[in-house]
């Protein structure tokens, strides 16, 4: 027994669950932010629209938000650290399918099963730093270093992307996924602590039915985003896309509201601070990511940039997320998730305001303070608002907290690549950039008074 309680702690507190942890949520944010400035070379090589290269990026987030309740809801129920290495194998698996597609197509469909992958992993990554760091303060450090791993795989999205494409090609942005989730596999199986299963005797297959309804309405969603561009906002197919998706959403939400065990118990909801923290993970996702579509089209179209020098041109966007993370996790630690929430919200609204200078004669200087601006923002909120979603739910649920969390930043992300992409392709690059910057702005705004309003100071 003596020697089970020293490996243990052994394994609770020391670094090689935390590195294997944020090694798997490396790979995820940065098959977001390394594909944005892949695109133009992808859509080059096979021929894809600006549509299918939405499809590129939202076919990943759509899947990867509407499995993200399964995942977590899994974790919770057949033990997280398993789900979270079988989401691992998957991720890999597909990324080799990614690199090896032919056409768009098939990189659309290689680019859902990933999003499957991810939807598996990053709920339970969660559990697993809770399981494996039980104290609060440790807890709320680990949170921030797992958050400022996806800030690090945010900046170095652009400048790897743009180094691979100019130097090898495309596939090299998924083939970089494969040694970086080996390792993350290995280190996980020896060293991340099991968080035990919360064995239940309901059937799994009614829930997971009424889950595909809710995927089908974000399907739905996201297809009415991306084909509005091209068709416009009037046009049939996109207004029956949007009743369908209105439809079928409700449809999810009433079907978990009756049902014996929800995989997602709406009672969660019914705190206060949990639902405005999940209102705040959709909202600066919108913000953000519409943003991050549209900065790689504006520098390589408008000034003319290849892969490299549009990813060097971004990384004042993203370069800040790493160390505005770390230092939003101690201050978390210290002060609780309030007041770091307060202070990025609205240099984050101020950053991605400033976007409006953007035309085509702007000096790129003039786009660098609010691009660091921008990535301050949501970098000093997402650690905070992670501590604050987490420890708003009950521990037996922190798997399904995590995946609320994480579906709404996905949503938002889909919501808002999809909005400011269908406004480039309706109108031209500049007018579609103001209007998604104007509308990203509004969204951080609006997080801030959510914050303000329902995100409680820690008790002394």
């Amino acid at each position: 027994m003596a020697i089970s309680e020293t490996v243990h702690d052994r394994q609770t507190t020391g670094r090689l669950p935390l590195i294997a942890v944020c090694l798997a949520y490396f790979m995820v944010i940065l098959d977001v932010t390394i594909v944005t400035v892949a695109n133009p070379s992808i859509g080059a090589a096979l021929h894809a629209s600006v549509t299918s290269l939405q499809w590129v990026v939202d076919g990943y987030t759509m899947v990867f938000a509407g499995l993200l309740l399964i995942g977590g809801g899994l974790g919770d129920r057949y033990g997280g650290k398993r789900v979270f290495l079988i989401g691992l194998a998957v991720f890999a698996l597909a990324s080799v399918g990614c690199a090896l597609a032919p056409a768009a197509g098939a990189l659309v469909v290689a680019r859902l099963v990933q999003g499957a992958g991810a939807a598996l992993m990053v709920p339970t990554s969660l559990s697993l730093l809770q399981a494996s760091y039980p104290d609060k303060a440790s807890r709320a450090r680990a949170y921030g270093i797992w958050a400022a791993m996806g800030g690090v795989a945010a900046a170095a999205g652009p400048v790897l992307g743009g180094v691979l494409v100019a130097a090898v090609s495309w596939p090299a942005v998924f083939w970089v996924n494969v040694p970086i989730g080996l390792a993350a596999l290995v280190m996980a199986a020896w060293s991340v602590p099991a968080p035990a299963a919360r064995p239940s005797s309901d059937r799994l297959l009614p829930e997971l039915l009424v889950q595909a309804i809710g995927i089908a309405g974000l399907v739905a969603l996201t297809a009415a985003l991306n084909e509005a561009g091209s068709r416009g906002w009037a046009a049939p197919v996109v207004v029956g896309l949007l009743v369908a998706a209105l439809g079928l959403m409700a449809a999810f939400v009433l079907s978990e509201r009756k049902s014996r065990h929800p995989m997602v118990p709406p009672a969660l909801f019914g705190r206060a601070e949990f639902s405005a923290t999940a209102a705040v993970g959709v909202l600066i996702n919108v913000g953000f990511y519409g943003l991050l579509f549209a900065a790689p089209l504006y520098f390589s179209r408008i000034f003319g940039y290849g892969p490299l020098l549009t990813g060097l041109a971004i990384l004042p966007l993203s370069a800040i997320v790493a160390i505005a993370s770390a230092v939003s996790g101690r201050l978390t630690a210290r002060l609780g998730p309030r007041i770091p929430m307060l202070i990025g919200l609205p240099i984050g609204a101020a950053g991605v305001l400033g976007w409006l200078v953007a035309a085509a004669g702007t000096p790129y200087w003039l786009l660098v303070a609010p691009m660091v601006a921008a990535g301050f923002g949501i970098s000093f909120t997402m650690p905070a608002s992670t501590a604050a979603i987490m420890e708003a739910a009950p521990p037996d649920r922190a798997g399904v907290a995590s995946a609320v969390f994480n579906t709404g930043r996905q949503v938002g992300t889909a919501v808002g690549v999809g909005i400011v992409g269908s406004f480039i392709v309706a109108s031209d690059l500049i007018s579609g950039l103001h209007i998604g910057v104007i509308l990203g702005a509004s969204c951080f705004l609006a997080a801030t008074l959510v914050t303000f309003l329902f995100v409680r100071p820690p008790r002394t």
